[in-house]
Order: structure tokens, then sequence, then C-alpha cells
């Protein structure tokens, strides 16, 4: 299980360790969750053993939980006062999880079925406006070479939409620049082409000159002082740096720009499919969050601007 769940956990039987270990090669193999997705899981799945452990007081047996303890479950981790997503994500784990057993034939009904999420508050995504990204954008100054990197990055960023687990994934081998387009490896390891900009091909091809000299080997578009692969966490600290000398939303990641890339397209009259594509959402329902958002800056500026509001 590598080092996504501890296989030693003494609250377990051998019998559950090895079911754990199975769903694991289940998600990783068939399922193709990312590292994201499996590091969350096994802090939910251990929570859910924590809990089994103080209400039973002994050895989990995890084939012998029912509707009712998974309710309660639910409710106890309401009243430690955790997020409803991270409630329902970790739902989500376990139905998952219960999903396999039944597969596999360990146990003889899902008690996980009937599981209902908690409500989850509304909340709009972050966003930056126009204006405001090509300020951030235009505040880069390639003075160093770091620095042309990290214009050459944002620009991707919000030039396709991507999402920073995106970004960090290209290589050089993605980039087609006679068509701006680059490869990208989305969710579930699916594959899309993306149009990025003119903007970001000129800095691009301009990073790609700066760093050739000494990285010729390394695949990976963008890097480290190292000269190794960038992670998300380096992107969001660079992005926080960008932020302050802005004096923009401290709360923004880099997701915002993603978001931002998304409203700022269909404020401009993009139809909300195309947007779907762009931004390798499978279902059209999880696009849909930027209708909101587009319709409640429309009626901000009608509020602003109409002189019978």
């Amino acid at each position: 299980m590598d080092d996504v769940y501890d296989d030693s956990d003494d609250r377990l039987t051998a019998e559950d360790r090895s079911l754990i270990e199975a769903f694991w090669d289940f998600l990783k193999n068939e399922k193709n969750a990312s590292p994201h997705t499996l590091r969350s899981y096994a802090g939910d799945l251990s929570c859910f053993v924590r809990f089994l452990a103080e209400k039973r007081g002994a050895k989990v047996a995890l084939a012998t939980v029912d509707a009712k303890m998974l309710r309660g479950f639910s409710a106890w981790s309401s009243r430690r006062g955790d997020a409803p997503s991270t409630i329902a994500r970790r739902l989500a784990c376990i139905r998952s999880f219960y999903r396999y057993q039944r597969r596999l034939g360990a146990i003889a009904s899902n008690p996980a079925e009937s599981l209902r999420n908690p409500k989850q508050p509304k909340r709009l995504p972050t966003l930056l406006r126009v204006d405001q990204v090509i300020g951030l954008l235009d505040s880069i100054e390639p003075s160093t070479t770091l620095a042309l990197r990290d214009r050459a990055m944002f620009e991707t960023l919000y030039g396709g939409g991507l999402r920073v687990g995106e970004l960090v994934a290209l290589d050089l081998a993605d980039l087609d620049f006679d068509q701006g387009l680059v490869r990208v490896r989305g969710k579930g390891k699916r594959e899309r082409l993306c149009p990025v900009g003119g903007a970001a091909v000129e800095w691009i091809t301009r990073w790609i000159e700066a760093r050739r000299p000494d990285r010729a080997g390394e695949p990976a578009l963008f890097l480290n002082k190292h000269g190794r692969r960038l992670t998300t966490r380096s992107v969001g600290r660079l992005l926080e740096k960008y932020l302050l000398m802005n004096a923009l939303a401290p709360e923004a990641s880099p997701h915002t720009l993603r978001h931002s890339f998304a409203t700022h397209m269909l404020d401009r009259g993009a139809d909300l499919r195309s947007v779907q594509e762009l931004l390798g959402h499978r279902r059209l329902t999880t696009t849909q969050i930027y209708t909101h958002v587009t319709n409640e800056r429309m009626l901000d500026v009608y509020q602003d601007a109409h002189p019978r509001a």
C-alpha cells in the first residue's frame, strides 16, 4: 500500500488489512485515482477506523459494520466540527470501499448504500477580475530565469484554465506551438488538448530558451531551482508571493486562476459546453457553477448602472 495507509494498524483484523490493501490496488490500478485522492482516502479510512475503535473498544471488523453505525460516524464527524465537504468526502470513501467489498463477495449487502451526504453550503469560487489577472501577470518582471519561468507558468495556468496538478505534470513533449496547444493529463488520467493562447506560447518559448543549456535531459516543462519538476505546493507559494505584491485577495490560490478563466470565458460569450470541454469536466453540472457566478456579476452591474435599480 506504499505510504498511503498504515497496514500495521493494530486496531484492524488481518482480514481487514488485506481488504484495504486490495482496495488500494483497485483505486490505483482500475480507478486511476490521483495521489491526492489516495492521501485523502487514507486519512478518511483512518478516521473511520478510529471512530469504530472508540465505539467498540476492540479490534474492528469492517465487514460487520451496519448502516446505523455509518450514520453514527457521519453524526460523530459533524459533532467534531468537521466541514460538510470533509464529511461528504469521507462518506464517498466509505461507499467506494463497501462497494468494492460487495464486488469481492466479502459482504452480502452494502451498508453504505443509503448514506446521505450532509447539506453543503452554497459557496461561489474566489475570482479575480480580468484587470486583476492581467495586472498580476504583468507584475512578474522577467529579470531572472526563475521569474521568467513564473511568468510563463502563470500565463499557462490562466491561458488554459488548467488545474495546478495538470500544470506541473506538463512535459516538453506535450507542447504544440504551431497550434498553440498543450496535451494535458487530467483527473483519472484522462488526456485532453488545451489551447493556452498566444501570450502563454510566447512566454513558454522564452522560458524554454532560458532553461535549455543546463536542463536538456529533463522532460518536465516547469522546473524548480534545482532543475527538478515543480510541485503543486511550490506553485501555490509562488502565487501567494505575487498576490501579496499586488495587494490581491490573499485567499486566492492557483485554482482561482482556473475559476477566473472559466468565468471570463462565459462573460465574453463562450457557451457552457465549450467551457466544460476546456476545463476537462466530465459532467456539465460541474461547470454550471460558473453560470451562477456570471449571473451574480450581471446583477452587480445592473444595480450599479441602472437608474431605476
